[in-house]
């Protein structure tokens, strides 16, 4: 069975029947928009005053309950990147000790282009599916298929991995080549998990000549399985925001990266391996 990060009763209130639920998925309601104070019974121990105000005002995104008692399972926030020592990140950091306090699991995506009311539904509802489907697999099984690996019948009618995430993005972006908006069909990245940090995906696509358009999503999940690699989800995000970037190209002109520059982005990652948790995974940048 997943983890589910254990729910403390005493701690966390259940949202009541009578709430209209955003999701109904899997044994689970979600609701959106709720504040991290309207889930807690009161200030949890080891959080002063002035932390527990600033966090309590905290907006998730959407809160993942069990359907039979209404107790929230996890949350979930989509927020812009923020640089490290800003306040929106010690903002981050509050909340993510305030989760921890009262052992509510915090899955968070940090991304510029993410974010909007469908797509957090949707991810919410891949990460629901991708969790049931590795709780009815034994893990002892040698045949046993990984979620993101199931093979299937693509939107572009190949075969290929049906719960990748990017799949759609990945057509189109055949699409856009055939009709000459970009130079290359294929969709790179390289996905990372830092140890005892964030997974990090990267996604690009050489949209003129010897110019990329690049995208970095970093998925942080405290105390949450996923039920599928952190790493592979987090790249799988960074290529459906590249297609989103993509599908915008005529309306505003994008800020394209150097090949030369992707390269020595990527090989300076590369360089970090002994902070990695997992190894580093990456497809190749296209030759010249």
């Amino acid at each position: 069975m997943t983890s589910t990060g254990s729910v403390t009763a005493s701690w966390l209130r259940p949202i009541p029947p009578g709430a209209a639920p955003h999701l109904v998925r899997a044994g689970h309601l979600g609701h959106a928009g709720r504040r991290l104070g309207d889930l807690v019974q009161g200030r949890p121990p080891g959080v002063t005053g002035s932390q527990w105000s600033a966090a309590g005002r905290a907006s998730l995104d959407l809160v993942v309950c069990a359907a039979g008692t209404g107790l929230p399972r996890f949350a979930v926030r989509f927020t812009a990147p923020a640089p490290d020592g800003s306040p929106a990140r010690r903002a981050e950091r509050l909340t993510d000790a305030v989760c921890a306090a009262v052992g509510l699991p915090l899955l968070r995506v940090e991304s510029p282009t993410l974010g909007g009311t469908e797509q957090v539904r949707r991810f919410v509802e891949y990460v629901l599916d991708a969790r049931a489907y590795t709780d009815g697999t034994d893990p002892d099984s040698g045949d046993a298929v990984g979620f993101r690996d199931i093979i299937g019948r693509l939107p572009d009618g190949r075969r290929g991995p049906v719960n990748d995430l990017g799949a759609l993005a990945r057509a189109e972006a055949v699409e856009a080549y055939v009709a000459g908006r970009i130079a290359d069909p294929i969709l790179r990245g390289l996905h990372v998990r830092w140890t005892d940090g964030p997974a990090e995906g990267w996604a690009w696509a050489e949209v003129r000549p010897g110019h990329c358009l690049l995208e970095r999503v970093r998925l942080t999940a405290r105390g949450l399985d996923c039920g599928v690699d952190p790493g592979r989800l987090a790249e799988d995000l960074a290529v459906v925001a590249l297609g989103e970037r993509l599908r915008d190209l005529g309306g505003n002109a994008p800020a394209l990266l150097e090949r030369a520059e992707l390269r020595g982005r990527v090989r300076a990652l590369a360089a970090r391996r002994d902070s990695f948790d997992g190894g580093f995974a990456f497809d190749h940048l296209c030759a010249d």
